[in-house]
């Protein structure tokens, strides 16, 4: 590894962007995260950390378990509004077959946890970053606040509506609305044995999710087919129409929530994938590279893959080796993460089907699909995270391949 002192910047401290810092940074690599937001939020909601996600922290040396603890929900899987399930995995055969179970858990503890691990004044907040300039020779990031500051590297984790992508591929499509809105919240911890399973509830169009958290909360989520820019005048009224006459505990759930706290956002992705992850020494990860729908459940546990190789890749990079570094990482992540984008899109379409006919041959269908081919089905997106060199390297440990 090279003796110069190496500077990253990193835009963007949403999971994607803080993981990639801890990756560098346990890798030797001085790191700030530029933040537009003024402090961290402790509003949000839940996140489900599937297994290739946490194999992808533990090549960091990052064990979010040990902050949040371990969940084995009883039972998950899908069901019909009557209650009926159309399939359902039992929580012991997701740990044995992946080597442990998801771990559900809010994404504000999440963040927590991995800001925790930075080096203190690692974070920067109230810092827009609005351009970076000569991302071919030595980047110079521009900010909200007139600063010029000058990296050997810059990881652009902006988000779904990356300004980065924007400058760098002015002529990409852009995002497509999936034809569907999404509703969010935590809600407190309750007792209720109902709450135990983890589900997802497929209507007409309508689905509802059930999350129990690491922390005993509950992380519930609806969506629908809506117009782009729809947005109910009375929240409570509109979910209780949709989903009030649904199997317990979904009732129950609906009567807990406070509308001032549910998050409303309309589902995007990309109408198509970037040409490449790189552009010089600029690098893009997350929303910002791969913006995906959340019906695989992949988001943000793409970005903990994204972090996971650019760390391996940049490792012991000098500043003079950053570009064939990145250019690594393009191959190494652009087909597995457009290949479930596609995924992901191809599910929701299924998902929000509002035909009687159709959402009942859906329905039977997924009845019908054996247990083995469902699992094989998850195989891909559960154990399809290796790094560039084939092998999982644990700092401290011994390489594996899971």
């Amino acid at each position: 590894m090279s003796a110069v002192q190496r500077h990253a910047i990193v835009v963007g401290a949403g999971i994607g962007g803080l993981t990639a810092a801890l990756a560098l940074g346990r890798r030797g690599w001085r790191v700030t995260v530029c933040e537009r937001a003024a402090a961290p939020s402790a509003a949000g909601a839940g996140i489900v950390l599937a297994p290739n996600a946490l194999r992808a922290f533990a090549t960091i040396g990052f064990d979010i378990t040990r902050a949040a603890g371990r969940t084995l929900p009883a039972a998950m899987g899908l069901r019909r509004p009557d209650g009926r399930w159309l399939n359902r995995a039992d929580g012991a055969a997701l740990a044995a077959r992946y080597g442990g179970p998801p771990l559900a858990l809010h994404r504000s503890a999440l963040a927590e946890a991995l800001t925790t691990a930075l080096p203190a004044g690692t974070v920067r907040h109230g810092v827009a970053v609005t351009s970076v300039d000569d991302a071919d020779g030595s980047p110079v990031v521009r900010t909200c606040a007139g600063d010029l500051v000058g990296a050997d590297l810059v990881l652009a984790a902006d988000g779904i509506h990356s300004p980065l992508r924007r400058q760098y591929f002015p002529d990409h499509p852009g995002l497509r609305h999936s034809g569907e809105t999404a509703w969010r919240t935590v809600l407190p911890a309750d007792a209720s044995r109902a709450e135990a399973s983890t589900a997802e509830t497929w209507g007409r169009g309508e689905r509802f999710g059930v999350v129990p958290l690491a922390d005993g909360r509950i992380y519930v989520y609806a969506t629908a087919v809506a117009p782009a820019g729809y947005h109910p005048a009375d929240l409570r009224r509109e979910l209780l129409r949709r989903y009030g006459a649904w199997h317990d505990p979904i009732p129950a759930l609906l009567e807990r929530i406070d509308p001032a706290a549910v998050l409303q956002h309309d589902l995007y992705d990309l109408a198509a994938p970037l040409p490449r992850f790189h552009h010089g020494r600029l690098a893009w990860l997350g929303d910002a590279a791969h913006a995906m729908t959340p019906n695989l459940g992949q988001g943000g546990c793409q970005a903990v893959e994204d972090a996971a190789v650019l760390g391996h890749l940049l490792a012991d990079a000098g500043p003079a080796d950053v570009p064939a570094a990145l250019a690594a990482y393009s191959a190494a992540r652009c087909a597995r993460t457009d290949a479930i984008r596609v995924r992901a899109r191809r599910a929701g379409r299924i998902a929000a089907l509002t035909h009687p006919l159709a959402t009942a041959v859906r329905d039977l269908a997924v009845r019908a699909t054996p247990a083995g081919a469902a699992y094989r089905a998850m195989d891909a997106l559960f154990d399809g995270f290796v790094l560039p060199d084939g092998m999982h390297t644990v700092p401290g440990g011994v390489g594996a391949r899971w």
